[in-house]
């Protein structure tokens, strides 16, 4: 099994603050993530200046105030990208950003990005899909509030603008997401609907579900996660906190190592035990030498280092050679 490709997403837990973000990047190199995602965007091309804000973001932020006010707050601008990619070089971790508009496509091509992951809000946008097709980049592609058939459509127009190379992660946007939505299975779903790499991107509270989405065969995983969860923002309250992402990275590492290479054989751990636990066929009762081997003068015992109880119908019947002790292992 390939290693599991975990991306840390610290999105707009940033606050639009370069410092947090570096501390951010700090957590997650700390935590063991392969990659640290941020968000590109420029409110006035994302966001129309009346929208309201989702529920989620209603609960944790100024009621008050539009999407597109929240938002402008929280952009990075284009110097701050220049310096978060060289402060994540510095620590040897990837640097990635999802861009939420064609003008942030470019630049992050620009910016020579080698990987796009595309937000699930984007799914059936059909000019931003054709612009990052065209570049012919690896894509991760968010499913989330999308059917199988809209995945399909998505899949078809970054094929055929050039991409090859598709990661699908199956998602619910909802903040926190109720553990009744996840369906993991989905996941598992697409993978055999569409023979592509999957992953899931996790918005429930808590570790141990993408933990499972790791069991069932995810390649990618990705978590928001925050300095502190009682900071201000629409993202914080739903993200994990730097010791929790640490144990989130450790657990998806063990079950790596527990799925092993799917070929059923003998560990080496417990070759040990073979004869231990094992049993072989032993005397139920003392046997004379010259009496026949029967089903009422026959048992199987520990250890198995005699012959093997699958040798049963190939004892019974043959004569004793020599004189057993009720316990005692026979031979033939």
């Amino acid at each position: 099994m390939s290693k599991v490709f975990v991306i840390a997403e610290a999105g707009v837990n940033h606050n639009g603050n370069i410092k947090i973000a570096r501390k951010l990047i700090d957590a997650a190199c700390s935590a063991g993530a392969d990659a640290v995602k941020f968000q590109t965007f420029q409110a006035e091309h994302l966001v129309c200046k009346n929208t309201e804000k989702a529920a989620y973001q209603r609960a944790v932020t100024d009621k008050s105030e539009t999407q597109y006010d929240m938002l402008k707050r929280l952009e990075l601008t284009k110097q701050m990208h220049k310096e978060l990619i060289e402060y994540c070089d510095r620590k040897k971790i990837m640097f990635l950003s999802s861009p939420f508009d064609l003008e942030s496509i470019k630049f992050l091509s620009y910016l020579d990005m080698q990987i796009f992951k595309i937000p699930s809000g984007e799914i059936t946008n059909l000019p931003y899909l054709r612009e990052i097709a065209k570049l012919k980049k690896k894509v991760i592609l968010s499913t989330g509030m999308s059917d199988m058939d809209e995945v399909r459509a998505a899949i078809e127009i970054l094929q055929s603008g050039g991409t090859s190379d598709i990661t699908l992660l199956h998602c619910n946007t909802q903040y926190p997401t109720p553990i009744s939505d996840v369906n993991l299975l989905a996941m598992v779903s697409m993978k055999e609907e569409f023979q592509l790499p999957v992953g899931y991107s996790d918005h429930t509270q808590g570790i141990g579900i993408p933990i499972a989405a790791t069991a069932l065969g995810a390649s990618v995983i990705e978590k928001h996660f925050t300095l502190d969860r009682n900071m201000e923002g629409p993202d914080h309250k739903a993200s994990l906190e730097p010791q929790e992402l640490k144990l989130m990275v450790e657990g998806i590492r063990e079950i790596e190592k527990a799925l092993g290479d799917g070929i059923k054989q003998v560990s080496n751990s417990e070759k040990s035990n073979i004869n231990i636990i094992r049993k072989s066929i032993v005397a139920a009762v003392d046997v004379r030498k010259g009496e026949k081997f029967t089903e009422a003068n026959l048992t199987t015992k520990r250890p198995g280092n005699g012959i093997s109880p699958m040798c049963w119908d190939e004892v019974i019947g043959k004569t004793a050679k020599n004189d057993y002790k009720a316990g005692e292992m026979v031979l033939i």
